[in-house]
């Protein structure tokens, strides 16, 4: 992908996600950090969706992955295995088959799923960066609302 698309993709994410995402979500790990955003894929434009082949809808959600390699105060972006699964309130699970992304130094995991109107979904995901280092299981639960 061309450093248009990137800039045009990361740029939909901070400018049409809910205020909510704003506020840096990562977890923080010994030697990497993975920061992840969650959010209704029908804020992504067409145009970037189809770029990145995510499909796009009202009632369905994308998740983003990026896994960092601590050294000092520097961050380095690191490959990961990323595996993982969501589910709702009343235990329907799904699992997330993830896309790897790499543009110039940048590199991400995008996974598509479904919710409906007013669910609180739970993620289970599990990440083992390429560059070493004991896996990274982490949970989180979000809420979310068909557009």
């Amino acid at each position: 992908m061309n450093a248009c698309r990137l800039n045009s993709f990361w740029l939909c994410l901070m400018l049409l996600v809910s205020p909510s995402l704003y506020a840096e979500q990562f977890k923080d790990f010994t030697g990497h950090e993975v920061h992840y955003s969650a959010f209704n894929s029908s804020f992504l434009s067409p145009d970037v969706a189809k770029a990145y082949n995510i499909r796009r809808s009202g009632s369905r959600g994308m998740l983003n992955i990026a896994v960092l390699a601590k050294n000092g105060m520097q961050r380095t972006p690191v490959g990961a295995t990323v595996k993982g699964s969501v589910k709702n309130l009343i235990g329907q699970m799904q699992p997330l088959t993830f896309t790897e992304i790499r543009e110039g130094e940048a590199v991400y995991y995008i996974a598509n799923f479904r919710f409906t109107n007013d669910e609180i979904l739970q993620f289970s995901i599990d990440v083992q960066a390429e560059s070493g280092g004991a896996p990274m299981p982490f949970s989180f639960k979000q809420h979310f609302y068909v557009d």
